[in-house]
């Protein structure tokens, strides 16, 4: 799983990432959307080949590049695991922040009652 962390920690990759799941694409067409050479092109597909992240095919001269999507299926697997941690411990915060608003709110009704609370 590291060298797939590693592999999207490019903003580059991730696009290309993006980009070829629209379908495949070329290594010409991988490197068109940025400023690069299609030698640093090839650099970024190769980081994302050795994280088993894409497959390349070359057909003649073209290379031609997919997404293979299962091991972005285990890192969201991964991940999920802590958005379901986090959403736990949001829960009971909201709950906690909830219930402290409601306690706030019977103490200034009471002290409207009582005569407190009113500035003259």
């Amino acid at each position: 799983m590291n060298s797939i962390f590693h592999a999207l920690g490019d903003a580059t990759r991730r696009q290309m990432i993006r980009d070829l799941a629209d379908g495949e694409r070329s290594v010409s067409e991988l490197a068109e959307p940025f400023s690069i050479s299609l030698a640093a092109a090839s650099k970024h597909i190769k980081v994302l080949e050795n994280a088993g992240l894409i497959r390349r095919e070359v057909r003649g001269r073209t290379h031609m590049c997919w997404l293979e999507p299962g091991p972005l299926a285990s890192v969201h697997e991964w991940l999920g695991f802590y958005e379901r941690f986090w959403t736990e411990r949001l829960d009971v915060l909201e709950r906690l922040l909830s219930e402290e608003d409601a306690s706030k709110t019977v103490l200034r009704k009471a002290g409207r009652k009582s005569g407190k609370g009113h500035k003259r």
